[in-house]
């Protein structure tokens, strides 16, 4: 059993990216207790039936109490109303990261949020599936898959060493970037294949009943594996590259978006970002079903091919 590296560990928004985070935080014994932030009242309950935490609350106050790391895994629109919640209560020393796939924005939103006796090391952990919620995560979502850490100029070594030996220890592989060139990178990684699929998908969604038909009829793997990539939130992606429309996407033709809020921000009024696809399910259908270890929301690598698209490093000056 390995040491323990944090006594505390706060995961705002427990999601699917969070939930595997604290699964896998438990299976290595990296942390004494484990407590989940969230306003959504079903969530904070899910999590604490299935034990993925030890404590689920709402008041971030009291959910912050002695964290010495707190992970923001809520939508990158949502950054700015996290950070005025989280920064009143943020204990010195605490390091603060996130799990957003775009890093300009959250340096621009949470980062004027945080004190400076508190440690604030963006990052980026290229793995998920298209599932979400509390129920979705499962420990070893991250083994074999890279971990993109973002740190600004100035940031102190040993809060960056703890953070980097934390995601070492739950599987994955490290990777510092600046934000700039992680934005970059990642926007034809993993960017740009969403919005092809949302637009392919959304098309053929909107085609008439005998055409859909012979699309469903004749699809093969490479459409599959559109659909299953369409089948991710569209919440968790920059809304630089997917606007946020009420099924008038002009540049996606992705009629089938709607409108939804996200889980709201402690102590903040939600705001209305893109979330699923209304997709027919006759063409969802043609999608095989999807080993766990799979990676649909960020595509680059291939299961068993860790390092197969590898970053290139950019080193920080």
């Amino acid at each position: 059993m390995n040491k323990p590296l944090f006594d505390t560990i706060c995961f705002v928004g427990i999601g699917h990216i969070c939930s595997s985070l604290a699964w896998a935080v438990r299976k290595h014994g990296l942390a004494r207790r484990l407590v989940a932030l969230d306003t959504d009242a079903a969530a904070r309950r899910v999590a604490l039936e299935i034990g993925v935490v030890d404590a689920a609350l709402a008041d971030p106050a009291e959910a912050l109490k002695g964290a010495g790391l707190v992970v923001c895994g809520v939508p990158v629109g949502a950054m700015e109303q996290v950070g005025r919640a989280i920064g009143p209560h943020l204990e010195p020393g605490t390091i603060v990261t996130d799990v957003g796939s775009v890093k300009l924005a959250v340096v621009r939103d949470l980062g004027p949020f945080i004190p400076e006796n508190v440690h604030f090391i963006p990052g980026h952990p290229i793995a998920g599936t298209e599932h979400s919620g509390p129920t979705s995560g499962f420990a070893e979502l991250f083994e074999g898959r890279w971990h993109i850490l973002t740190p600004l100029p100035g940031t102190d070594e040993a809060a960056l060493a703890k953070l980097s030996e934390l995601w070492r220890r739950v599987g994955a592989q490290l990777e510092i970037m600046d934000p700039h060139h992680h934005d970059k990178v990642l926007a034809i990684t993993s960017h740009l294949p969403h919005l092809i699929a949302y637009t392919i998908v959304g098309t053929a969604n909107d085609l008439e009943g005998h055409m859909q038909q012979e699309v469903i009829k004749f699809s093969a793997s490479g459409f599959r594996d559109f659909t299953r990539i369409a089948a991710s939130r569209c919440s968790s992606a920059s809304p630089r590259i997917l606007p946020r429309c009420n099924g008038r996407s002009a540049g996606a033709r992705a009629r089938c978006c709607r409108n939804a809020s996200p889980r709201p921000a402690p102590s903040a009024a939600p705001s209305s970002t893109p979330s699923r696809l209304r997709l027919d399910p006759r063409i969802m259908s043609a999608a095989p079903a999807m080993s766990p270890m799979e990676n649909s929301c960020d595509i680059a690598e291939h299961p068993g091919s860790a390092g197969a698209c590898r970053p290139r490093r950019h080193v920080l000056r």
